[in-house]
């Protein structure tokens, strides 16, 4: 194998496949990055056994092959180059020689057939979406997915497809997040993603309402084709929370408040939490157009306010400050209207009109609730 490329799309390529790279595996070559040269084109793949991304670039081949090379130490080669483009030969017993300006490096690979084969997603049931409103879904929903494997369906994300609607949905058994868009398809789709993979996903995808992302979902596989990246990854099993039945039906409380100000006097009021010194934050939702924070630790007391309407009864709750900032910063609105139905009761925390998305958190007792 022979071939020249770009030094820059050859870097920018390996970034974005590397990230579903193992870091140590059993099987070396799946430490590495397999390059296929053929035609005019450098196809990169890297996989983990769990998910897989291969993508394209263009490349001058003087000799067609393949090769697997050492992921983390090939890119590291090809970024450090002084040079506009680099050179790639293998020899004799997979030794590799990079080239790039006055700088050569020689590297053992490893013969291609010893990386495994990415699965195929053939068959399956296809969707396209807007790839900003894609991301948009992800990044409002992912900080709720599991981080734990008690429950492994739900180190995932639910895409709920029906009546041209998508709900995705993530819960980790103390809050929910849940993020709807309307499409233009009559599919009806339900499958879960890993919440790696969609935290991969998002760093492909732009904020363009009119790029385009594809999925293609079969019974245990998805594939995502984003530009010039194929994404595959295996789906996840298992018995997801009935999010529906989940949700609370009616309030005895509304609260419409600014978003800024709210993740403010939480942050200001958290300055006495750290990871060794716990305190639910206690809030008073109250009846005079005010919600106080406040919070006491070891190291002392905060106390703070944020302006607010009220319509309903007063409610003193107790919270976990990084549940209630995940939901909050998630907010892509500039007021949140929240829901309360009791002081034990989780809260929801919504946009000012409809359920673009829908933030659930549940409270945590205080010491003085009995």
């Amino acid at each position: 194998m022979k071939l020249s490329c770009e030094k820059n799309m050859l870097s920018e390529a390996l970034t974005n496949v590397s990230r579903v790279i193992a870091g140590k595996s059993s099987l070396p070559a799946l430490e590495g990055v397999q390059l296929k040269a053929y035609g005019d084109a450098l196809t990169l793949a890297g996989y983990d056994m769990e998910a897989g991304i291969t993508t394209g670039i263009q490349a001058d081949v003087g000799s067609e092959g393949e090769i697997v090379l050492p992921a983390k130490l090939f890119s590291d080669m090809i970024r450090k180059l002084a040079c506009e483009r680099v050179s790639i030969e293998v020899g004799e017993n997979n030794l590799t020689e990079i080239s790039g300006g006055a700088a050569k490096f020689h590297i053992m690979g490893i013969p291609s057939e010893e990386f495994p084969e990415l699965p195929q997603v053939d068959g399956g049931e296809g969707v396209t979406f807007s790839q900003g409103a894609l991301r948009s879904m992800i990044e409002q929903t992912l900080f709720a997915v599991a981080g734990t494997d008690a429950k492994p369906v739900h180190t995932g994300s639910l895409f709920d497809l029906e009546d041209g609607k998508l709900n995705v949905v993530s819960v980790d058994g103390y809050r929910l997040a849940m993020r709807t868009e309307v499409v233009e398809t009559t599919q009806q789709m339900r499958f879960i993603v890993p919440g790696k993979v969609l935290g991969e996903i998002v760093k492909l995808l732009k904020d363009d309402k009119d790029e385009k992302v594809s999925l293609t979902v079969s019974k245990r596989h998805i594939l995502f084709d984003v530009g010039s990246y194929l994404l595959v990854s295996r789906l996840l099993e298992g018995d997801f929370l009935d999010y529906k039945t989940s949700l609370p039906q009616g309030y005895k409380s509304l609260v419409s408040v600014s978003t800024r100000e709210m993740i403010e006097g939480v942050e200001r009021a958290s300055l006495l939490i750290s990871d060794r010194l716990r305190s639910p934050l206690r809030v008073l939702f109250g009846d005079e157009g005010l919600v106080t924070i406040a919070c006491s630790t070891p190291l002392g007391k905060s106390y703070d306010q944020v302006a607010c309407q009220i319509e309903g009864e007063s409610f003193e709750m107790g919270f976990n400050n990084k549940y209630m900032l995940d939901a909050l910063k998630a907010a892509d609105s500039d007021q949140v209207r929240i829901e309360l139905s009791g002081p034990l009761a989780p809260i929801k925390i919504l946009p000012p009109s409809g359920e673009d998305f829908l933030f659930l958190v549940l409270p945590v007792r205080l010491k003085n609730d009995g």
